[in-house]
């Protein structure tokens, strides 16, 4: 959202308007909460340390994206992003100008505000999608290259496909969760010694994964692969994602088919979409892509985002999280829109409420890693987090907090956060 007349944007909402606000007037990212326990859970807009209640705003004429039924009193944004790319932009325009702070609409209706205005400390957060599923891909190339050295060797780390398409597994939308969700360390077939058989059991290698998943907004149709700026366009925004992953179930069960216990136990993903167009002054050229892909994955424009993305760790007893790596989205060698141009590729249809993970975010150097598997090199190589604890994979009740942003001139695009608590794991059933 651009200045006006040569002024910056500013919001009556006074907490909007700080330089490290995470949601300002020019991010307005998308949710579902509800503020007391009765209220039905609805759309709002994050603005400064508050949320427009979109219902409210609906309900008061001041906003109406679709004329007869109204779409923000439902418990997800899916018949919002049904409407399409004009009324998403328009909708964002118009929320922009009321709370713009020399716009009266809003500003000085005191009994509105007082209702659409719900400060967020008081607010639970929820999915603010109907999942159709999950997509998890494997982009970036220097995690790719990391994982492939541990397991492959220096020689040939990544696989002979890699740099040719993006590579990806079909998950499943039943165990994405959002932030704050704690997560249960699972339980699965590993094969602690070569010579040994496997066994039934906790997951001793339970990991993160720092990644942003991009949310589909428009359906494709079955058969019909979509062109670049199609893929574009069906992009109604992203999020934080952890993709937790079980090493150890991971490196018994992948060969030959993929991971599967390893990763469907839980994918947590932050309660803000903050839009595509959000996002747009930030688009920064990706990495030089050597050797050039075939033409329907070739772009001509900027996919990448120059977003910053950090992951911290609370370990179990401790009172403040430690930083443990710190990375950025432009890194990625596969793009959003390549990702979902090859999803489309060989027919298969994108649906509104589609989740395409990014794939593990790591860059050049250790500490930029976006997963403990690389931070400990497999567990060998300790982290250090203060007082004497370390860590190579997580414990019970070690706690995970991922944020992330874009940086403006003097305001900051914020994703807020995605967390999760880890729990211990159910006992072994015999």
């Amino acid at each position: 959202m651009e200045a006006k007349n040569g002024r910056s944007l500013r919001s009556f909402v006074d907490a909007a308007n700080a330089a490290d606000c995470p949601f300002p007037i020019q991010n307005l990212p998308f949710g579902i909460f509800n503020a007391t326990s009765n209220a039905k859970p609805r759309a709002g807009v994050a603005i400064g340390d508050h949320i427009l209640d979109l219902a409210a705003i609906e309900a008061a004429q001041l906003l109406r994206p679709r004329e007869g039924a109204a779409v923000f009193g439902k418990p997800s944004l899916n018949a919002f992003m049904a409407l399409g790319p004009a009324v998403w932009a328009a909708t964002r325009a118009r929320i922009g100008a009321l709370l713009d702070a020399e716009n009266a609409e809003l500003r000085d209706n005191a009994l509105l505000r007082a209702t659409a205005l719900v400060p967020l400390h008081t607010a639970a957060l929820h999915m603010p999608i109907t999942l159709s599923g999950l997509t998890d891909f494997y982009s970036s190339k220097e995690h790719a290259s990391n994982a492939g050295r541990m397991f492959r060797g220096a020689q040939n780390p990544l696989p002979p496909n890699w740099s040719h398409i993006p590579i990806a597994y079909n998950g499943r939308a039943s165990s994405v969760v959002v932030g704050g969700t704690p997560v249960r360390r699972p339980l699965g077939q590993t094969k602690p010694s070569p010579d040994g058989p496997p066994v039934f059991c906790p997951s001793a290698k339970l990991d993160f994964e720092l990644e942003v998943g991009t949310v589909i907004g428009l359906p494709s149709e079955l058969g019909q692969p979509l062109s670049p700026a199609q893929a574009a366009d069906a992009i109604f925004g992203y999020v934080l994602l952890n993709d937790w992953s079980a090493r150890d179930i991971q490196s018994w069960e992948t060969v030959p088919l993929g991971p599967f216990q390893a990763k469907i136990f839980a994918t947590s993903i932050s309660p803000w979409i903050v839009t595509r167009a959000a996002l747009e002054p930030f688009r920064v050229a990706g990495p030089q892509q050597d050797p050039e892909p075939l033409s329907y994955l070739r772009e001509t424009e900027r996919r990448n985002f120059d977003l910053h993305l950090e992951a911290a760790l609370r370990p179990h007893g401790a009172s403040k999280p430690v930083r443990v790596c710190a990375t950025n989205f432009r890194h990625m060698y596969w793009s959003s829109v390549q990702q979902s141009v090859h999803h489309t590729a060989g027919g298969c249809n994108l649906q509104a409420g589609d989740l395409l993970g990014s794939g593990t975010v790591s860059g050049p150097e250790r500490s930029s890693c976006g997963s403990l598997l690389e931070l400990t090199w497999n567990g060998t190589e300790p982290l250090e987090l203060g007082g004497g604890v370390e860590r190579c994979f997580l414990e019970d009740g070690d706690q995970v907090i991922m944020t992330g942003w874009c940086q403006g001139d003097g305001y900051r695009i914020g994703f807020g956060e995605v967390s999760a608590e880890v729990l211990p794991a159910l006992e072994v059933k015999a």
